[in-house]
């Protein structure tokens, strides 16, 4: 099934119903599909983004709960036209519709690791999309986007690990600039070798390693290689794995 935004079903309201502010909105042979797929639309949203409460949250569901109970009376009625009713005041498109717009097309789903080790909220959140967006791609067979968001995932994770200034007086890997612009490679061996995370952790990404290049497509065809749903569960297990070490 397609996943739905809210800002998708804002631009549904103001395509059909520009005058959606207006005090009235009738339901008809005109209005009661578009109305009808609004209320859907809304039923369909992740839970993830659902992130208002109180008197928004209330408004939303509200709305929506009028207009199916209207679109239903329209239905016995058989035919004519029916006006929805409003609430406090307000035509229900409008209280739907500023319910919807203070909530995010993207978020971390409720399931991703919290990650609350990272004490930078920005960080934290952003990693924690990628793993979400991750997860969300390979349940929809999305195997390359579902490699390729993991392997950055357990790039920022290692990175943010071994840290802007790392000692790396004891490390047998020859690094080459600033940490932020090693490859996953060297992430790894860095951080295996300070002990950040544990060797099993660092062979299950070193798997992981190469199909998250082939993003390139020129490598991909000289290795004749495609991510596949294997490439996929392998790279995201590896930044499960990274998180366990760095949690701990």
């Amino acid at each position: 099934m397609p996943r739905v935004v809210p800002s998708e079903i804002i631009a549904l309201i103001d395509q059909h119903y520009s005058a959606f502010n207006a005090r009235t909105l009738d339901i008809t042979h005109a209005t009661v599909a578009g109305l009808m797929a609004i209320a859907r639309l809304v039923d369909e949203l992740p839970t993830e983004l659902l992130t208002i409460s109180g008197a928004d949250y209330s408004d939303l569901v509200s709305g929506v709960e009028a207009i199916k109970n209207s679109v239903g009376f329209w239905q016995r009625k058989g035919a004519g036209q029916i006006g929805v009713s409003e609430i406090r005041g307000r035509n229900v498109l409008s209280l739907i519709r500023d319910a919807l717009a203070k909530c995010p097309d993207q978020s971390p789903s409720p399931v991703t690791a919290d990650l609350a080790f990272i004490s930078d909220a920005d960080l934290r959140d952003s990693i924690r999309l990628d793993l979400s967006t991750a997860t969300s791609a390979l349940h929809n067979g999305e195997w390359k986007a579902a490699t390729v968001l993991a392997g950055s995932a357990a790039e920022a994770l290692l990175l943010w690990a071994i840290g802007p200034t790392p000692d790396l007086t004891n490390v047998p890997v020859k690094t080459k600039g600033p940490p932020d612009e090693w490859a996953l490679g060297v992430y790894i061996a860095v951080a295996d070798s300070l002990g950040l995370i544990k060797r099993p952790t660092a062979q299950q990404i070193t798997l992981a390693k190469d199909f998250r290049n082939l993003i390139h497509p020129g490598r991909a065809q000289r290795l004749g290689e495609t991510c596949d749903k294997g490439a996929a569960l392998t790279a995201l297990a590896a930044v499960e794995l990274i998180v366990r070490d760095l949690s701990n």
